[in-house]
């Protein structure tokens, strides 16, 4: 059985969708496969750092906010994303708004509500969607 995508999100018929014709495509072909929009990006995200997959986390932060290393720490357990809005404010700029879920390494539970920005470039021929920052709530 394919295993659930971490972001959720579910076909037409409720059926969770399985991560590799979800978020993997983005996250384990990144070259090659771009998110197509803010909230995919956001989705793979997560998901990334459900996976602890901090390299593409770092490649899909925009050039001017990335941090040299980005830490994923592995005690953390992610229970659940929430997209709450997501807008697309002109064609290169968007908005996602989500909810993700943790408990961390001493058990506390822990809600992280966020309106993120996102900007989108071409980069070697793609268009590629990077998260830039976001505004917590």
């Amino acid at each position: 059985m394919a295993e659930d995508c971490p972001c959720g999100r579910h076909d037409a018929n409720g059926r969770s969708l399985p991560y590799a014709l979800c978020c993997g495509r983005y996250v384990d072909d990144y070259q090659h496969t771009p998110a197509p929009d803010a909230e995919a990006l956001m989705r793979s995200r997560y998901s990334a750092f459900v996976r602890a997959q901090a390299d593409y986390l770092r490649a899909t932060w925009h050039a001017s906010m990335r941090p040299s290393k980005v830490n994923v720490d592995d005690d953390v357990k992610w229970l659940g994303l929430e997209v709450r809005d997501h807008r697309l404010l002109d064609d290169s700029h968007a908005e996602v708004e989500f909810v993700a879920r943790q408990r961390d390494r001493t058990g506390r539970a822990v809600r992280l509500h966020e309106r993120s920005r996102f900007v989108r470039e071409t980069d070697g021929g793609l268009q590629r969607w990077y998260y830039v920052d976001g505004e917590w709530k």
